[in-house]
């Protein structure tokens, strides 16, 4: 061979590594991190900063990056083909072509975006001082490329001028955490803390609050020694104190004020004055977004109030540790009861109480019912059934059986649940 073709052999050679260099680039800058680039930038990496900055503008990069691969590939199987057609003739054009398919698909795309994906920030952070480099030469003959695609598109329609994200950075974040807790990277306990933070901006007061029916406060007619009993009792620090009606709520009684009325008085219950240890009740909106709960808690520096809807009406109560619960799971203490609600039978059934929070079945059971319209299971019963079911009246949906079992006059208090198996449901289905 003449040491032309031996030259046009080498160029071959460069040429497919600098296909590679792109098509490695290509799959290194767009799937690294930004998360970890954005650490990596904040610890003063300046490649990682020049990374982000590349990914900034995301139609210039690629469009760099596309030319500078096809140039390489273009000119590399025309200097094949005009080497190979001076060894053998009209044939090499045919190998030339068969070799070059093979040579740039394992060498230029297959190998190095294989070794990009596995190693993504990496890659990245190599090409990106030289990348910037190859951007801001190609410039512009990529802006020329970019107008002409964007005008093309436009005749069908499509604007490229005002595009929004598919996926808000919350979802994107509940996606990150799910993948990495499927792929077993994360605990369940931790996933559900990170997802219980996600989850705040879209829940409301009413959503985590304490019923009405649950609630556990005083009549402000009652005698002190009887309410101090009551207080014991309860296991509360604050109980809210009523007058002429339990939805007429006057005051909140800390136990640390009644304590303190009873040291100054010697134990005298007759000498203290209930009125004198109640502080005002603070009412809040059932509707308030619990993201503006919290903060309101923070500012005010307590952490309890009364919810009210918006005739005025007494809904429920919300402390500070229901939100927090929110984020971390139940807060157990020495007062709190034992059972959830939720009791598991030996063949894989659930005797659940109709009170328990669909939230809290959720995340206890990695189960996924929908809680937009109910906010607990009775709730979810009710209105999937649309109406009122009785006693050992079973329904099927979102995967699972529920079969009434137990009623109070209109209140269902427990429902047993099973998970269906995909092949019932199926059987069901026609009848």
């Amino acid at each position: 061979m003449t040491s032309d073709i031996w030259i046009a052999l080498a160029s071959v050679v460069v040429l497919i590594f600098v296909s590679a260099f792109f098509s490695g680039s290509e799959t290194g800058l767009t799937t690294a991190s930004r998360a970890r680039l954005t650490e990596l930038a904040r610890r003063g990496s300046g490649r990682a900063a020049t990374v982000l900055k590349l990914t900034a503008m995301p139609e210039r990069l690629i469009g760099a990056l596309l030319l500078g691969n096809s140039v390489a590939n273009i000119t590399a199987s025309a200097v094949a083909t005009a080497a190979l057609v001076k060894m053998f003739g009209d044939t090499g054009a045919v190998i030339a072509s068969a070799a070059m398919t093979v040579l740039i698909l394992i060498f230029a795309e297959v190998m190095p975006k294989t070794y990009a994906i596995a190693y993504p920030d990496k890659v990245a952070t190599a090409v990106a001082p030289i990348m910037r480099v190859i951007v801001a030469v190609l410039g512009p003959i990529v802006l020329t490329v970019e107008y002409i695609v964007k005008k093309t598109l436009a005749v069908f329609g499509v604007d490229t001028e005002n595009v929004e994200g598919i996926l808000s950075a919350h979802d994107e974040l509940r996606g990150a955490i799910d993948l990495h807790h499927n792929e077993g990277e994360m605990v369940k306990k931790d996933r559900d803390m990170l997802g219980g933070i996600l989850d705040l901006k879209d829940l409301e007061v009413a959503d985590i609050m304490v019923h009405r029916t649950k609630m556990i406060t005083i009549d402000a007619a009652e005698p002190v020694g009887d309410i101090v009993e009551q207080v014991l009792k309860s296991g509360k620090t604050r109980l809210p104190v009523w007058k002429d009606g339990p939805d007429n709520i006057i005051g909140i009684l800390h136990a640390k004020n009644l304590f303190q009325a009873l040291q100054n008085s010697g134990g005298d219950v007759s000498k203290i004055t209930l009125d004198s240890i109640l502080t005002d009740p603070w009412f809040v909106p059932d509707t308030r977004p619990l993201t503006d709960q919290l903060n309101a808690f923070l500012r005010r520096k307590t952490h309890f109030a009364i919810v009210v809807d918006e005739y005025g009406e007494l809904q429920g109560l919300i402390t500070l540790e229901d939100i927090i619960e929110e984020i971390v799971g139940d807060i157990k203490d020495e007062f709190d009861a034992v059972s959830n609600g939720v009791r598991k039978q030996k063949d894989g059934t659930f005797m659940i109480d109709g009170s328990v929070p669909l939230r809290d079945l959720n995340r206890a059971l990695d189960w996924r019912l929908p809680d937009e319209e109910a906010t607990t299971l009775a709730g979810l019963v009710i209105h999937e059934a649309q109406m009122i079911p009785e006693v050992g009246q079973a329904f099927n949906f979102h995967g699972f059986r529920f079969e009434v079992l137990k009623k109070r006059k209109q209140q269902i208090t427990v429902i047993k649940v099973a998970r269906i198996e995909p092949l019932k449901i199926e059987q069901e289905d026609p009848a």
